[in-house]
């Protein structure tokens, strides 16, 4: 079983949208994926199941010891594609993982899909947190999205930095450039210095696109909603990117 994450400690970069879409092409792929919504606010659920924070199991629950975190898992209509939805008490992770005897929760409670699940993505909230320090000890890979502009590249530097002062692997660290503007200056800009500015990048740019705001109208991912675009060409090139930068192996199919 694999695990990624995709992170950043700046909200409204295209974090979730990037999550979502990588785990319906990992899938399609023949991949049993399971996409868990770490964040609160539940973006991520939204996304596949229409569900909002209250929906999913609360985290006293998800943590008990005595209560299989498989319980708490939901089908979409995706293929090899399944769940967790978030809560609004997942704002509490932090003083729960302060609580714990388990100085590994996250690890302790996905080790029991690793059976079933061939590749878990944790979609995570844009914290620097014990939570954040979990999420980079379990994770094989940390997909960083980057809006190319001096802020977002700012966030970028305080994650290395955060990761190097913690020990927490900086090399499992990958950024990428997420919504780009190519129609203003400073994106052309910046998008031109990818090599300068961003240590061991994905050679993908996610283009900002009205297209993705329909996803959670409808539900889909790009290849359903709108295959041709350049963002779904993007998403695709991120997956693969993503397969590689793994050495990611397809399951056998069952004859």
């Amino acid at each position: 079983m694999r695990i990624i994450a995709f992170y950043s400690p700046k909200g409204g970069v295209g974090k979730t949208a990037a999550a979502f879409n990588t785990a319906c092409l990992a899938s399609a792929a023949g991949n049993q994926t399971l996409l868990w919504d770490l964040d609160p606010q539940g973006a991520a659920s939204f996304y596949l199941a229409g569900a909002t924070p209250t929906k999913g199991r609360k985290l006293t629950k998800l943590m008990a010891q005595d209560t299989p975190i498989a319980r708490a898992i939901r089908e979409t209509d995706q293929p090899n594609l399944t769940f967790l939805p978030a809560h609004g008490s997942f704002r509490h992770f932090d003083l729960r993982l302060d609580q714990a005897d388990d100085p590994d929760v996250l690890k302790t409670l996905l080790a029991p899909l690793s059976e079933d699940t061939g590749l878990v993505i944790l979609d995570c909230p844009p914290t620097l947190s014990r939570l954040t320090e979990q999420v980079l000890a379990v994770a094989d890979r940390v997909y960083v999205p980057v809006v190319p502009t001096w802020l977002c590249l700012n966030s970028w530097s305080q994650l290395q930095a955060f990761c190097k002062d913690k020990k927490l692997g900086h090399k499992k660290l990958r950024p990428f450039f997420s919504m780009a503007d190519r129609r203003k200056s400073l994106h052309r800009d910046l998008l031109g210095r990818a090599s300068e500015l961003l240590d061991q990048a994905l050679p993908v740019t996610i283009p900002y696109a009205s297209a993705v705001e329909k996803m959670g109208e409808q539900g889909q991912p790009l290849q359903s909603l709108a295959p041709r675009s350049r963002a779904a060409a993007a998403y695709r090139a991120l997956w693969q990117a993503i397969e590689k930068d793994l050495r990611y192996r397809k399951p056998r199919r069952k004859p």
